[in-house]
């Protein structure tokens, strides 16, 4: 592992797919061995990109996944057919780039990055399987992503907004304008519902590559929601068909959005036709004009299928029951609007009369944005570390926590450990276990940590 995390990290942008592409060519091109369904955006990316693959295993296709950031180990970002890769594939495959990486450094003057390394090996990984498809979640960004050397048959971008501003831009029409560079020349782009901003440059780029674009709220999108034990039950009109009665074992509107685009995604992969017509969706929800779209039923997938994949689904570190007792529950939202859908979630889907947050972020996000949208729900927290060097000493967090909070309501914990066992004291200090819960959040890699500490997933 030594050999790949020496070389730097994925938010560390340098504008240019130049290294990356001697370094797959010279691998043979692996990234084009297979269709490729590419998923961008800010929030939401990871869960999407989960429930399509999801989708497509349902339908009886061997299927790679590329995501980001790990929370356990790094083995978790590829995956083939649902499972991650053995160290003993991950290791050969490691073997099999490095020393065509030492040429690729030899040759610019600039080493890979590590971000860089990891993308080639999961191309490489799906070809030797081989995959029938990959499904490829970007690192940051779109245009400049190491992911960005493989075309992707379909395109989805998530919603965007402002989140890794010192490298994509600080205004929405600069990071769209970043993410839109994954929607390649004759490609399905599904677009979840966007800030007007953004639909704008997303919708120009599809017209300039002469891509076709499905919206969310316009040709496909969540028809019903309700609440149900364990996630929500969800009817969705897709790009080819209606289909009722799903059960989604994910929580919030954000979550029903995301199978939404994941369904369309699947449907356009599928079908791999776009034609011109009306909008499947009476909808007042329209963000932009916009002609073409993808129509018709003849690429209805069955609903039988559908119904059972998201049934499987899952989304690891997004409001995920880890403990019970009082519930403790693990989310990865790390920026102002992701925390913001998981607070409305955790409104709408969990009666807690006393919540109890640990919260470690990193130095380098909007943790005053994101404390705020944490303040109405929770009755104290408790600021602490994750183990990146990127997070931010508790210190700070917690002089900032108690601007927002008031000082009486914010503890400080040095370590992650202790901070768990604090908040679930506090949790249970009225004694009313039925209610209380602990919300462990601000980072991916908060959220590892504590899946390891609380041991999820042990047998």
């Amino acid at each position: 592992m030594g050999a790949i995390m020496s070389r730097g990290v994925e938010w560390e942008i340098d504008p240019t797919l130049d290294r990356i592409r001697d370094l797959v060519d010279l691998l043979g091109s692996p990234q084009a061995a297979y269709p490729v369904i590419h998923v961008a955006g800010t929030n939401g990316k990871s869960s999407t990109a989960r429930l399509i693959e999801a989708l497509l295993r349902e339908r009886g296709l061997r299927t790679g996944l590329y995501t980001s950031p790990e929370l356990t180990t790094l083995r978790d970002r590829i995956a083939i057919d649902g499972e991650a890769l053995s160290e003993e594939k991950f290791t050969e495959t490691l073997n099999d780039v490095l020393p065509l990486v030492e040429l690729i450094d030899d040759k610019h003057g600039v080493k890979l990055s590590f971000f860089e390394v990891l993308t080639a090996m999961a191309f490489a990984a799906f070809a030797d399987a081989p995959v029938d498809v990959a499904v490829v979640e970007v690192g940051m960004g779109g245009t400049w992503d190491a992911t960005n050397v493989a075309d992707g048959t379909v395109a989805v971008v998530t919603p965007i907004g402002l989140d890794h501003t010192r490298y994509l831009g600080d205004t929405i029409e600069e990071i769209a304008g970043e993410k839109a560079g994954v929607i390649k020349e004759g490609s399905i782009a599904v677009l979840a519902q966007q800030p007007v901003a953004a639909a704008e440059v997303l919708l120009r780029r599809v017209a300039e590559v002469g891509a076709v674009a499905a919206r969310e709220g316009i040709e496909f999108g969540v028809t019903s929601r309700d609440v149900a034990f364990g996630g929500q039950q969800i009817a969705i009109q897709g790009l080819h068909g209606r289909y009722d009665e799903i059960f989604l074992p994910l929580f919030g509107d954000h979550q029903a959005s995301n199978a939404a685009c994941a369904l369309a995604a699947v449907e356009a992969f599928a079908s791999g036709t776009a034609t011109r017509g009306e909008s499947n969706l009476e909808s007042t929800t329209r963000i932009a004009p916009g002609e073409t779209y993808i129509g018709g039923d003849e690429g209805q997938l069955d609903p039988a299928l559908v119904r059972s994949g998201f049934a499987k689904s899952a989304s690891p570190g997004r409001l995920e029951v880890v403990r019970t007792g009082p519930t403790v529950l693990v989310d990865a939202a790390h920026n102002p609007a992701g925390m913001a859908a998981s607070v409305q979630t955790i409104t709408e889907a969990f009666d807690f009369t006393r919540l109890i947050g640990v919260v470690a972020a990193f130095a380098d996000k909007d943790v005053a944005g994101i404390l705020e949208q944490l303040e109405p729900v929770l009755a104290e927290v408790v600021v602490t570390r994750n183990s990146s060097p990127r997070s931010m000493p508790p210190e700070e967090l917690a002089e900032i926590a108690e601007g927002i909070f008031g000082p009486e309501r914010v503890h400080l914990s040095e370590r992650l450990d202790d901070a768990i066992d604090e908040a679930i004291g506090l949790a249970e200090e009225t004694g009313e276990y039925q209610g209380a819960g602990v919300l462990i959040t601000g980072s991916a890699a908060t959220v590892g940590d504590a899946r390891t500490l609380l041991r999820v997933g042990d047998k």
